[in-house]
């Protein structure tokens, strides 16, 4: 007669493997070194920072109100009129 196999172990075990293979080749497919990683963030804070340095108005509606832009608010202390 043969060996006794559980067969809970086994399909478990079945199933592990299957899950570390698909993890290995995922890893190969999407992986990507630290070095690469880093790489593409500096060049996405480059990009960005070039994207600010050409911007023509202010980045903020602080630095409207700071270069004297108060078109959008009553100046201080005035009332709105009525007619």
């Amino acid at each position: 007669m043969g060996d006794v196999i559980n067969l809970n172990q086994y399909r478990k075990r079945r199933e592990r493997d299957e899950k570390a293979k698909k993890a290995r080749e995922n890893r190969v497919r999407t992986g990507r070194s630290g070095s690469e990683k880093a790489a593409a963030r500096r060049d996405g804070e480059k990009s960005a920072k070039e994207l600010e340095h050409k911007r023509l108005g202010p980045a903020t509606e602080t630095d409207a109100k700071a270069d004297g832009d108060s078109s959008r608010e009553p100046p201080e202390g005035s009332t709105p009129s009525a007619g």
